[in-house]
């Protein structure tokens, strides 16, 4: 595993992160807690170290079955990862910017994008509870709230940095104008943003704006919630309540499959799959800090983990990059 250090932190995380919204179960078909707990653990036993979550994921499930899967490793080895900013539990009393609506025990559920300096203090308690730790290792904005100045919630940030529950703070979806606010009174570490082989918009203005301001990029979504990984083409079907089924709509799913088929022979020629190619590449591209990797079960966060130990060649990334400029 490459450790890489984040922006202007002393944090260093590992290049394929953990990343835990699907184990979180809502939005994703649901889980099996005993798997999840199992995908945690091997990704640290096989160094990826770096675990991202977010109150969100799970409605406080994710982080919660984090804070069991952690139990007994030493913390100082693991970077946890989580957000503020989407609040469901009504505390905000209205406040703040609908997002969308998400089932919650069988009910829909408004979830608001919130960021006052109050509401942040009392949602890094509670995922301090459910982490089951003393300290977050990287705190982010999970989105932009529109209705509180950003001014705000850095204040938040860099009293949470001083009261020592967090050692460093990002920003989250950010797009240049919010990062360039929120530096005036705190400069964000970070920022995690969606990139992948068919979403590779922040290449032209964020990461070069990133990079000259030394903020990491967190990349989630590298595998497209799965879509890249090519199985969902082998007759695999999701379960209704999967908002797959909505999200791969926006894709032209014959040009990406043909795309996988054509990037296929090397990675049979490695002996790897489809998908340790794709997250390889993915952590090759330039100002691209950590790549964030869901796994659901320990099988799946071993494969992730040893896509690190791939070795591609200028001419096999020129010919991937080539059958991705047909897309």
């Amino acid at each position: 595993m490459d450790y890489r250090k984040l922006g202007n932190t002393d944090l260093r995380l590992s290049a394929i992160s953990y990343g835990a919204f699907a184990i979180g179960g809502n939005m994703w078909g649901g889980n099996e807690k005993k798997d999840s707990v199992e995908a945690v653990k091997a990704s640290i036993e096989k160094g990826i170290t770096t675990i991202d979550t977010a109150p969100f994921y799970g409605f406080g499930l994710s982080e919660e079955i984090i804070g069991e899967a952690i139990k007994g490793y030493d913390r100082t080895k693991i970077q946890l990862l989580t957000k503020f900013g989407l609040v469901w539990d009504g505390s905000n009393k209205g406040a703040g910017e609908h997002f969308f609506d998400a089932a919650l025990d069988g009910k829909n559920v408004p979830i608001y994008r919130y960021s006052t300096k109050a509401s942040i203090i009392k949602e890094v308690e509670e995922s301090l509870k459910r982490l089951g730790t003393d300290y977050i290792d990287l705190l982010q904005q999970h989105w932009p709230d529109p209705t509180t100045a950003i001014d705000e919630a850095m204040e938040a940030v860099t009293q949470l940095i001083k009261d020592g529950k967090i050692l460093a703070a990002g920003l989250s979806n950010a797009d240049i104008p919010l990062m360039e606010k929120a530096a005036a009174v705190y400069q964000p570490a970070s920022n995690q943003v969606s990139f992948s082989m068919l979403n590779r918009s922040i290449e032209k203005e964020l990461i070069p704006y990133a990079l000259e301001k030394n903020i990491g990029i967190i990349a989630y979504s590298p595998m497209e919630r799965g879509l890249l990984s090519g199985k969902y083409f082998n007759n695999e079907k999701l379960k209704t309540d999967d908002h797959r089924n909505g999200y791969f709509s926006q894709f032209n799913l014959e040009a990406v499959k043909t795309f996988l088929k054509n990037i296929t022979p090397i990675a049979e020629a490695k002996n790897v799959s489809v998908a340790q190619l794709v997250l390889r590449w993915t952590t090759l591209q330039k100002g691209i800090t950590v790549v964030l990797a869901g796994a659901r079960n320990a099988e799946q966060a071993i494969s992730n983990a040893a896509a690190m130990d791939l070795e591609i060649s200028k001419e096999e990334l020129a010919l991937i990059n080539g059958e991705l400029g047909k897309l």
